[in-house]
């Protein structure tokens, strides 16, 4: 016998629609796009066969039979959210496991306090934890969570951002001592730059700066190129090799011991999102639930 509820994370979308008032609002309320919402709720319509939503260029609004199918689906999710309530408030603690994917950065550097702290607050719960620079596929290795890198593409995921990470340029103190250290672009253009190599697309990962209150892509030329491990261009300018653009949170450490040294701070400003996502048609258990909170609070906090 076949799911009869797989659909739900289609109606919880409805619903988001709905109450932001228009697709776009839901869009950035679920870290989506538009056309993704838009795409789940023409699913969902022609599941029922049944229009829901009427849509015009300036407007957005339930027809009657979408009013009378939210009103009764709201008061099914109250229903089920008192039964978790309730059942889990008999358990002493929250049990279960989460299998979570995370890239090496966040892995080594965001993730662990974090997971220490929930792991504390939830001794009962497993937590699988894969670190790798792969995206791996949620659904096809069987993936509850992962936290991904960048803006995310159109995949019919449910994402929400945990932060936008500062970006800043770093070099040993050695290097900059050989070399001198750059003033502006054009002098960095003369720099031993170490860029990372894309593994999706094989090109340089182009290094973000803020002038004069505009953001600015700007490709980093090198003989030495750093691909699959991003840490590896770390560990690279550390040893004195060039220069490399890396995570605030990465090297906070290395500048506060002088293992680093920022180079043109007067162009920081860039940064590169974060977010944890999941399967839209997934029931969350509370356990993915609660770890989901964790990371989106600690990130707000």
């Amino acid at each position: 016998m076949g799911r009869q509820f797989e659909h739900l994370g289609d109606v919880e979308v409805l619903a988001a629609v709905v109450e932001q008032g228009s697709f776009t609002a839901a869009a950035v309320a679920l870290s989506t796009t538009p056309s993704v919402l838009s795409r789940t709720i023409t699913r969902l319509e022609a599941r029922l066969g049944v229009q829901l939503l009427r849509r015009t260029t300036r407007s957005l609004g339930l027809t009657e039979a979408g009013r009378g199918y939210l009103e009764q689906v709201r008061q099914a999710f109250s229903l089920i959210a008192e039964a978790e309530r309730a059942i889990q408030g008999q358990q002493s603690e929250l049990s279960g496991g989460v299998r979570l994917s995370v890239p090496t950065t966040y892995g080594h550097y965001r993730l662990p306090p974090l997971l220490r702290r929930f792991t504390q607050r939830y001794p009962q719960v497993q937590v699988e934890l894969n670190i790798t620079n792969r995206n791996v596929d949620l659904v096809a290795e069987g993936f509850d969570l992962a936290i991904r890198l960048g803006s995310l593409p159109d995949s019919g995921l449910v994402a929400r951002k945990l932060e936008d990470a500062a970006l800043c340029l770093v070099a040993s103190p050695e290097y900059l001592e050989q070399a001198g250290s750059p003033q502006d672009l054009d002098a960095l253009r003369r720099h031993a730059c170490l860029p990372f190599v894309l593994p999706s697309t094989g090109r340089i990962s182009p290094w973000l700066f803020r002038q004069d209150g505009r953001e600015l892509q700007w490709t980093p030329a090198s003989r030495l190129q750093v691909s699959d491990d991003v840490l590896g261009v770390v560990s690279l300018a550390e040893q004195g090799l060039g220069i490399c653009q890396t995570y605030d949170f990465i090297a906070a450490e290395r500048l506060r011991q002088g293992r680093l040294v920022e180079v043109l701070p007067q162009l920081r400003g860039g940064s590169r999102p974060f977010s944890v996502i999941y399967a839209p048609h997934r029931r969350l258990s509370a356990a993915c639930r609660a770890l989901v909170e964790e990371l989106v609070s600690a990130a707000v906090a």
